[in-house]
Formats: C-alpha cells, structure tokens, sequence
C-alpha cells in the first residue's frame, strides 16, 4: 500500500508510545455534578489541557472503549496561527521546531508540521475506539487528500467508512468564480466489518413521515408504495401479473421482478400491491410506516437536513452571546447524524478538539430525544475551556441563558369598518390612529396598521420570550495532573491514588482498560481479573506505609493467592513495594512479582 512521507515522521512515529501517563483530576468548582453527587471520573468529562497528554491519560479507563469519536482539528488552512508544540525527545526534532512561531501560510512546512500533530493523536484515537467503533474527522480541502493517505496508514484502508460531503453553506461565495460549498468528514472505523453490521439506520425525516398515506384503508396503516421491478434479467422472476382490472404487465425491456412468482402472489394475496385506484396501474408493492426501520443515509449531507455554519454560528450566540473565535463552527444537527449512525444509548462519545462543546451539545439532545444515556468526553487545550467550552455545556444543561422567541403577541387596538361616511372624515381617522401610535407605542415592540375585509386594523404587537427547558446532564471538569512516574512515586512527590494506579497497571499489562475496579477492603490487594490472569495491588498512596512490611507480598499473603490461582486455573500478577520470598518459588505457585515504583512500566 502506498505511504504518505513527511518531515519528521521518522521521529513521531511511535512519539505516542512515549507520551508519559498523567492522572486527570477532578475540579468541583467548574464542574456540574448530579444533583447530591461529588464530581466523578466516570461521568461525562470536560478535560483541559493538551490533547495528546489527554488522550494518554484516558487509556487506563476507555481504551477499546469509545464507540464514536468526532474531532475538528485545524483545517491548517495557513490563517489559524496555530503553534505546533508537542515534546518529542529528538535533538533533531527539537532543533527544526527550536521557533514555535505560529504556523502560518508564510511557513512552507506547515502541512508537514501539522501531519507530525496529528500522528500520535490519530494512533491514541484509534487505541481508544472499540473495535466497532468509528471515528469522524472534518476537515477540507487544504488537508483532506494527506489526511486520507494518513488514515488508510494507521486504521487501514480495509477500514474506510465513507468521505462525506456537508454542505456548510446556503450560497454560493460570489466573491469567487468557483466558491467552495462544502467540507469532508472523512470516516474510518477500527474494524470495517463489524461496524457496517451494527450502523444504525437513520429516523424517518418528517417529509419522508408525510409521504405515507392510506387511500385504501389497508389495515397495516399508512404507506408508501415502490416500483416493484429490478434491474437484470432472471429467468424466474419474468412471468406475468394480470391486475385487478385484468391488465397484463411484464418486467420493463432490462429488467425483472424483484421476487420469484411465489413471494409475488403470497404478497399479493395479504393485499401488499398497489395497482392505482381503478386497479389498472402498473403493480407497486407497499412499505407501511408500522414496518419502516428507518433510511439509508449517503454521503451527500445537505445542510438543509445537518445544518450549516451559520445555524452554528447562531447555536452558540443563543447560549453564549458570541461566536467570533471560531471562524468553522458545527451545527448541533450535523454532529447528530453521526450519532444516530454510529451510536446506541448507552456509548461513549469522544471529542478532542473540542472548541464550543457542540458534540456535548449533541450528546445530551439525542439523550434527551430517545430517552438514551450516552456519555460525552471532550478535551480542549485553550484557555476557554472553562469560559466557553464548558459554560455552554452548562448552559445546555440548565439552559440559564436560552430564551426561545414565540411568535409576537397581538392586541387589536382599533378596528373601524370602511364606509363611505367615515372616509369623507378620513383625516379624523388618521387622527385617531395617530394617537393611538403617540399613547401606545411604549407598551407594545410595534404598532401596524392594515386594511383587511374592508376594515381598518390598528394592532399592538409584542415579542414574546420564553425560557425552554435545559437538557439535563451532568460533567466533570478535569485537569491534567502529575505524571505516574517511578521517579516521583520514590520521592513522595506524586503518589496517586489507588484506582488510578490499579488502571494504570492493568493498561499497562494488558493493553486494555478494565472494566471495573473492585473495591480496596482486600487484604491481599486482589482488584482485577481477566480470563487469564488474577491482578493484585498491595498499596496505600502513604510513604509511611509503603517503607512498612505492611506492604510487602509475604508468605502468608502468597500461600492465599496461590490458593485463589489454583482455585480458579489462572495465573497471579501481584504489584508490590517489596517481597519477602524468591521469585523461584513464587514462580511455582503461578505468582509473578512486580516491584513497584518500577512495576509502573511494565
């Protein structure tokens, strides 16, 4: 398969296996617990700082386990002024990015510089999504193509989904001869296979709802009938259908049926065809509206379905009063569609260039359409994070700034019906309206005046403004925190906590995040199990008692864990400070030691 080169990709390459694991944690001042709940790392996230530091940090709790990720990075259009930043431990590497001047359209190696951000990102992303899980990636014309070639290289070609069309735009730029009206949303999925099985198909469009009717009161209800042939020729789906009115059809010149004679006439029997209305027509089989399972979507996206960037622009003015930082804004509508493709109610959805939290946005209107409990984690690395990012995710939530415009509220203030009499007094009239006008217009937004069924109407009308109701929800907003280091574990410095370490371990051992850990009360330190493997973690976040014997894996703990490994035909991994027996005979009892600080990078 064809690779894309690139300045630096030697040097990124595995720069994602590198980036040191970091724990998240948790602010109770920004962040919206449930109602009587502390802030939790299994919540809905909000996480500021950088993304790739991030996406490391979340491996321990949701590796192999986000079902959808949405991303809008830099479209490095030259006019972002983006700076490319990330740490990685090459003098040559740090030698060409030693100026972390923005990048720009004067620098000439931006697209190189931007290929060398997404890599690792694109490699953790794709570590993070469950194996039927996709990921969806706007982007235009600037970068789409090497995009493209990227992807096919970290997810495999095998696994390309589709290259979206989305119409951002209501017209045409007539400042240029040929303006573009589009963007791509490129998407892949982690195992092409098992993601087409489980796609959703998409809700009825109320349109598509209005086309169902029920001209012959069939019994099923409402529905639509569809052309009955198919392209082809099949010798056994040739024959002849007499209708109702004794008119002979045979499949179009090209064509055939689409089922055999049987299928035709069982069908046919339970009243499934539709021959038009004097029994004449052409026979169309019904699809009733009890049976619809939803529609197929493509990969044109009008912005009359999804929405369009003004919509967006206007989405986030109505909870923020601002929207001038993002210059390519998403609309709610279109991060929906990839939800109801790409989830069910209880996934998790992934964000790492979060900008305005439209994907929260998103998450909690579906949830609060179809009933679902999807959860949402986004990650920005600007400053607002808090005053942006999140403060419209609480907004959404509470809704404190909404305010939704009904239509304006009349009140007739005159109405004189036109005779000949009143108008040879029409300057009496105009009189009369105009201190209607003088008196009235204070407490109304406008006064119109109108002639209609031979009367003159004089009206107040008043804007109308109604709180809608907040989506509900909740998050937790985190930063990122020290790094899970043996270095700093030795000192003291940063001993995290059990959980986050016991994650941690498993991750690392495995690959993947457990599902749940069980609680600490085990004297023996047991916390994890896999189908293999029994995990232990002899630890307290406390120097004194890691320096103790208390921590140590002694006899008498080894002897029961050897018990438990015979018991249940497993293996035993056991994490400790020190131990107070060799690991010749630990061996013999299935049991391997691993010290920590150090047992942190196994």
């Amino acid at each position: 398969m064809p690779t894309l080169d690139f300045k630096g990709k030697s040097l990124v390459y595995s720069h994602h296996l590198t980036v040191p694991s970091r724990t998240l944690e948790p602010d109770a001042k920004k962040s919206l617990p449930p109602k009587g709940s502390k802030p939790a790392l299994d919540d809905n996230l909000i996480i500021h700082g950088d993304n790739l530091h991030a996406l490391k940090a979340l491996m321990p709790r949701y590796a192999g386990k986000i079902k959808c990720i949405y991303i809008d990075p830099p479209y490095n259009t030259g006019n972002e002024g983006w700076i490319y930043n990330d740490n990685v431990n090459s003098p040559i590497m740090r030698e060409w990015l030693k100026d972390k001047s923005p990048v720009d359209g004067e620098d000439l190696e931006r697209h190189d510089k931007w290929l060398c951000m997404m890599w690792p990102r694109l490699q953790l992303l794709r570590e993070l999504l469950a194996e039927d899980g996709v990921i969806f990636i706007s982007i235009d014309d600037n970068e789409q193509h090497r995009l493209r070639m990227v992807m096919d290289e970290i997810f495999g070609e095998e696994n390309f989904v589709a290259n979206i069309a989305w119409q951002k735009r209501t017209s045409p730029d007539f400042r240029l001869v040929l303006g573009d009206g589009h963007d791509h949303v490129l998407s892949y999925s982690k195992n092409g296979e098992q993601f087409r099985e489980r796609a959703n198909l998409l809700s009825l469009s109320p349109r598509q709802m209005k086309e169902y009717k029920n001209p012959d009161n069939d019994p099923r209800g409402p529905w639509v009938s569809r052309d009955f042939s198919a392209q082809g020729y099949r010798p056994n789906q040739m024959y002849k259908i007499v209708t109702p009115a004794g008119v002979e059809y045979y499949p179009p010149e090209g064509c055939c049926w689409k089922n055999v004679e049987d299928v035709f006439l069982s069908q046919l029997k339970e009243g499934r065809f539709w021959f038009g209305e004097d029994g004449k027509g052409v026979p169309r089989r019904k699809n009733y509206l009890s049976e619809a399972k939803g529609r197929q979507s493509w990969t044109w996206w009008p912005n009359d379905e999804v929405g369009h960037t003004q919509e967006a622009k206007r989405e986030i003015m109505a909870f923020l009063g601002k929207s001038e930082i993002f210059d390519t804004p998403k609309p709610v509508r279109l991060i929906q569609r990839m939800l109801q493709i790409a989830t069910n109610p209880d996934d998790i959805v992934l964000d790492s260039f979060a900008g305005s939290g439209t994907t929260a946005h998103a998450v909690l209107a579906l949830n609060k359409e179809d009933g679902g409990n999807r959860k949402f984690i986004l990650v920005e690395c600007e400053d607002y994070a808090d005053k942006i990012t999140a403060e419209r995710v609480r907004r959404v939530i509470n809704n404190s700034k909404n305010l939704r415009l009904l239509k304006p509220q009349e009140t007739e203030l005159l109405r004189e019906t036109l005779t000949w009499s009143k108008l040879t007094k029409a300057a009496d009239l105009v009189a009369k309206v105009r201190d209607i006008e003088k008196h009235k217009s204070a407490d109304f937004d406008k006064v119109t005046k109108q002639i209609k069924d031979n009367a003159l109407i004089v009206a107040g009308a008043k804007k109308v403004k109604e709180q809608t109701e907040g989506l509900g929800g909740s998050f937790t907003y985190c930063t990122l925190g020290d790094e899970i280091s043996p270095e700093k574990m030795l000192t003291g410095e940063h001993l995290p906590d059990y959980e986050t370490l016991a994650r941690h371990l498993v991750y690392t051992a495995t690959g993947q995040a457990p599902d749940k850990i069980r609680n600490t009360n085990d004297k023996d330190g047991f916390y994890y199990e896999t189908s293999d493997r029994l995990f232990y973690l002899i630890y307290e976040p406390d120097l004194a008692f890691l320096r103790s014997p208390d921590s140590a894996l002694s006899s008498d703990r080894a002897e029961r864990i050897a018990k438990q490994v015979k018991k249940k035909q497993k293996t035993a991994v056991v994490f400790a400070t020190h131990k107070f027996m060799g690991q010749k005979e630990l061996t013999q009892m299935e049991i391997t030691f691993c010290g920590l600080p150090y047992g942190v990078s196994v």
